[in-house]
């Protein structure tokens, strides 16, 4: 009896254990071709379930699949995987998982969380996704603004930067490239950057602007103030400003046909030279007396380059203009008080100095029965000269004290005469120089300085024709 039992149960605990062995042989074969439970595959639950139902619903939401570019204006453009055949493609990586479970080992397992991530290979049709994009907004015409460089601007109060617009000219290839990088990495939303689109050439940024800029700051501070007795005459960066330019090596360039004409507006505006005067008489009354050569004279070209040069170098100064010629005092009043004055009608003379008559006496001068009328102007002592002989077409005169002042034309002793003063110079005068008496002579030459004024009239309406008068730019002549 007792043996019956011990052999019963030999029996059923043989068939326990088949059984347990059927059941972990059954489960071990199950899990062969079907993931362990709590197993996720690409965050999906794929607990029991093959390889190609997780694939299944991988291809679902892969598939499923939805881009959103927004452009520069924030305008959308959705790329639906549908729309561009986008398919999905495990290239067996999930089977791979499931071969890599090791199914004899699932009571260790079984109770443990698995988390797997299965590279998603996709595809689409390129064709497709480029028919897209060539209907997006950001590539239509009408919605493309070319950028702008930054520049320069003259403004009414100076020189300002205006900064670069970045306009909204897409770059094509770039963002077919952004796309489908963007595709690749399954990305859900894509907005176009800088890359994306045509940049300015030049920017606030720009090391030549900004250098430009600093330049355009220097000049428009800048001036030029010209010392000009009783008056001033200033330059200064607003205009400037506006003579400059630049080289390819950012050196500043300046303006020479504005440098000119300023040169001559400074001519027009303080040439003293041959211009008309009122002159105070000795007899007290205000005659107008002009032509001659006496007077200040700016050298055109001379200011010209050297306000050029000026520029150049940016630095505020003062100075006097370039001239050509300079008068016995400065400014508009270029005579002074230190002058000779003479008059041809009275036939007499005067030299002041600082004011006051200090020399004075008769003269003969050119004789008018003759056309040999002497010049009259305002003219200057152009030299000092002793012992010399005139020499005329029919004469031949010497002199010991001799001061042109008009071409050929000067004052000098005659000790050929015996009286001066009156009405001699209408019948007997002389070619055109202005006889003194030889004392006199020789106390003018001895006190006279090169350079001194000599302001010669006539009260009366005299008319002269000699080529003296012409070429000393009398005031008088009449051609």
């Amino acid at each position: 009896m007792k043996k019956k039992v011990v052999i019963g149960l030999i029996i059923f605990l043989i068939v326990i254990a088949a059984a347990a062995a059927a059941a972990y042989i059954g489960l071990a074969r199950l899990f062969t071709s079907r993931f362990y439970p709590n197993t996720k595959v690409n965050g999906f639950d794929a607990s029991f379930k093959t390889a190609e139902e997780v694939e299944e619903l991988i291809r679902d939401e892969e598939e499923d699949y939805l881009l959103a570019v927004h452009d520069r204006e924030d305008r959308i453009t959705y790329i639906n995987g549908k729309d561009i055949g986008y398919s999905y493609d495990s290239k067996g990586t999930v089977h791979k998982m499931l071969e890599d479970q090791d199914s004899m080992r699932w009571p260790e397992y079984i109770m443990e969380d698995h988390v797997y991530e299965s590279t998603a290979y996709m595809t689409y049709d390129e064709s497709k996704l480029l028919t897209i994009i060539d209907g997006m907004e950001c590539f239509k015409e009408e919605n493309i603004v070319k950028p702008k460089d930054a520049y320069i601007k003259s403004t009414d109060s100076g020189y300002e930067l205006v900064p670069e617009e970045e306009g909204s000219s897409p770059v094509k290839e770039q963002i077919i490239a952004d796309i489908k990088e963007a595709i690749a990495r399954q990305a859900s939303t894509l907005t176009l950057d800088e890359d994306d689109y045509e940049k300015p050439a030049v920017t606030t940024g720009d090391p030549d602007l900004q250098a430009k800029m600093a330049i355009y700051d220097k000049y428009s501070q800048m001036k030029i103030t010209y010392q000009i007795e009783g008056s001033e005459q200033v330059l200064d960066g607003s205009e400037i400003i506006g003579w400059i330019s630049f080289d390819k090596d950012m050196n500043v360039k300046v303006d020479e046909d504005k440098a000119a004409e300023y040169a001559q507006e400074l001519a027009y505006s303080y040439n003293t030279y041959a211009a008309e005067r009122s002159f105070t008489t000795h007899a007290g009354d205000t005659i107008i007396i002009g032509g001659g050569d006496y007077g200040w004279v700016i050298d055109r070209n001379g200011e010209a380059e050297q306000l050029i040069a000026d520029i150049k170098a940016g630095e505020t100064i003062e100075r006097e203009p370039v001239y050509e010629q300079r008068a016995f005092v400065g400014g508009k009043d270029d005579i002074g008080n230190t002058y000779v004055e003479i008059d041809y009608d009275a036939q007499h003379f005067w030299y002041y100095v600082d004011g006051s008559v200090v020399l004075d006496s008769d003269i003969v001068s050119g004789d008018m029965g003759s056309g040999h009328g002497s010049p009259d102007g305002v003219f200057k002592i152009i030299t000092l000269v002793t012992d010399t002989t005139l020499v005329g077409e029919d004469y031949e005169s010497p002199v010991s004290y001799f001061m042109p002042f008009a071409y050929n034309v000067g004052l000098h002793d005659a000790d050929w005469r015996s009286s001066f003063g009156g009405d001699i110079y209408l019948g007997a005068g002389s070619h055109g120089c202005i006889n003194l008496p030889e004392n006199v002579a020789e106390s003018l030459f001895n006190q006279i300085e090169i350079g001194t004024p000599v302001i010669a009239y006539y009260r009366s309406g005299a008319k002269l024709t000699g080529e003296n008068a012409r070429i000393s730019n009398a005031y008088s002549y009449s051609d």
